[in-house]
């Protein structure tokens, strides 16, 4: 009986098929599977320019309406043009009377009232930089999603389509060891952990005139300094009423001096649709330029962590790289002032 079943057992490994030879995929297959790659890296970039697009606006109606609400009341107000002009009056002691030097304080001022008013607060609620990276995210997953599918397709083994993925590169940065495979950003959880990723997100952020920079845009720099040359001068001929108070004595002075409040204060009022609507005409002017160049910049915008990640991903199979993409703002309608 012993006999039989050492008979049977032996039998039975002799007749268990060898393993399976590795399978042997063609040149050919392997060329269409990156064909296919850089085709959902394109697909990738577009589901996320359409939200980086949609969120941009989104910001930028923000901004419009904190301007609207806050900044302009503020600045066209008949005490805040009293108030500037106690700081040109301050300014002009400190400066010794040089005109240039009283400008550029009144600007940076007028400059950080209008991020402190508007910008911050927006981007409490909605900041480019977090854009650019929300942005990014969706390129990934959306890459991923598509690239799970092209093994079946094609009959590539798992394991050898993983080794192909470990030899694109999707993140190239210096210095030397901020770089990342496809294959580590697709399979990295979470991704913030991922050196090369975070390296990515930090060079984009700190770039000095990137997503979150926009406070200090020449755009913006050259309507507050523009604003400041022409209050500057309207403040200079402003002394005329405490010149007469000082002559008429301690008596008509007081009266005198509330006389010319009042006349200046209904002047204000007068003035002040005119005043507002130059100021909201050249900040929309100014918006639509940054909007543009946050949404088409490839090193600083808010695609620019699309961009890095697809021109990777696309040069290394063989295709161009990316390409500029038109973008136009949304219309908005700017009241004029009437001649």
């Amino acid at each position: 009986m012993l006999i039989v079943i050492l008979a049977v057992t032996l039998g039975g490994c002799a007749s268990k098929p060898p393993p399976a030879p590795p399978v042997v995929v063609s040149q050919s297959t392997w060329r269409q599977v990156d064909r296919d790659i850089a085709a959902a890296s394109l697909v990738a970039t577009d589901h996320a320019r359409t939200y980086a697009q949609d969120s941009m606006e989104r910001w930028m109606d923000l901004v419009y309406q904190r301007t609207d609400a806050e900044f302009l009341p503020w600045f066209s107000s008949f005490w805040t043009r009293k108030w500037l002009g106690m700081k040109v009056t301050w300014y002009r002691l400190d400066a010794n009377g040089e005109r240039e030097e009283i400008v550029n304080r009144l600007a940076s001022y007028l400059q950080e009232e209008y991020d402190e008013q508007v910008l911050e607060p927006v981007s409490r609620e909605l900041d480019p930089d977090d854009i650019m990276e929300q942005a990014t995210r969706l390129y990934i997953q959306q890459l991923d999603h598509s690239l799970q599918q092209i093994p079946t397709r094609f009959g590539v083994p798992a394991d050898q389509f993983d080794q192909h993925l470990q030899k694109i590169p999707a993140i190239e940065l210096a210095p030397p060891g901020q770089r990342a495979s496809l294959f580590q950003v697709l399979n990295s959880d979470p991704l913030e952990e991922l050196p090369a990723f975070a390296g990515l997100m930090q060079h984009i952020r700190n770039a000095p005139s990137g997503a979150g920079a926009w406070a200090t845009d020449a755009g913006l720099s050259s309507i507050t300094h523009e604003t400041s040359e022409q209050l500057t001068s309207e403040m200079a001929t402003s002394g005329a009423a405490s010149v007469v108070t000082s002559m008429l004595g301690k008596v008509a002075g007081p009266v005198l001096s509330f006389g010319f409040t009042g006349i200046s204060a209904m002047l204000n009022e007068e003035s002040r649709p005119e005043r507002e609507a130059k100021l909201r005409k050249s900040l929309s002017e100014a918006f639509d330029e940054e909007w543009l160049e946050l949404m088409r910049n490839h090193d600083t915008g808010v695609m620019a962590g699309v961009f890095h990640l697809s021109g990777q991903v696309e040069r290394s199979l063989g295709q161009p790289k990316t390409q500029p993409i038109p973008f136009e703002p949304a219309p908005r309608v700017v009241p004029v002032p009437w001649d």
